[in-house]
């Protein structure tokens, strides 16, 4: 079955452009050329991913991302200025899986695209039954499910993958630049908070432990630790 993309930009040259790559890729693709559009389509129906950029009439791409996150978890792609940092940590701190600076080539989308679809569609060799457990901790990867304290928890594509990244190696350090190869598929930039965004926000939905401890550990200059006991 064909994946489906909604490219959500006012740019029509880059629309149709990457439009075409896309199905040229075999990927079913929808566009909305303003965010209230593009929000209304994407609540239509159901899409494997979605591309939006920030700028846009009637609906910038941070209130169009809210209003899609009100309704669904679907990931999405956040197409930002070269540079322009507030627009990219904001749109990660409200539920975007990853960003892609512009200009950008359609091959360098459509990567980030087929990054994040690998990450989110289950391995094969998952069984229903297999799950990660730690401490409070379940997470049924095939399902995407997590329950913490016996409540379950709604987390964006990319948080799930990193809580899951932390659980399996549970009790050991994982780099920043691991976690983002692992994650998102790409190396870490130099510069690049998304990590640290994604991790603040599962930190938040999850609270605190009995003795007020995060689950998730900083480690000064090496990277993340989920605790074991």
């Amino acid at each position: 079955m064909m994946q489906k993309v909604l490219l959500i930009d006012d740019d029509i040259e880059l629309v149709e452009m990457l439009k075409e790559y896309l199905e040229q890729e075999s990927f079913e693709v929808n566009v909305a050329h303003d965010g209230a559009g593009g929000a209304q389509t994407a609540m239509q129906q159901a899409y494997d991913i979605i591309v939006l950029d920030v700028m846009m009439p009637k609906l910038n791409g941070i209130d169009t991302l809210k209003a899609i996150r009100q309704h669904s978890n679907v990931p999405v792609i956040m197409l930002t200025a070269r540079g322009d940092n507030t627009d990219r940590i904001l749109g990660l701190e409200l539920g975007a899986d990853d960003y892609v600076p512009k200009p950008s080539t359609p091959r360098e989308i459509v990567a980030r695209i087929r990054a994040i679809l690998r990450r989110v569609k289950p391995e094969e060799n998952n069984h229903a039954t297999t799950q990660i457990i730690v401490g409070d901790l379940t997470i049924w990867p095939t399902q995407r499910l997590v329950i913490w304290q016996t409540q379950p928890v709604t987390l964006t594509s990319t948080e799930f993958n990193l809580l899951e990244i932390l659980a399996k190696n549970a009790g050991q350090v994982v780099t920043k630049q691991d976690l983002s190869q692992l994650a998102l598929g790409r190396p870490l930039a130099r510069f690049d908070r998304t990590i640290d965004v994604h991790l603040s926000s599962i930190r938040h939905k999850l609270g605190t432990l009995a003795d007020g401890r995060q689950l998730i550990q900083t480690v000064f200059r090496l990277g993340y630790q989920l605790l074991k006991d």
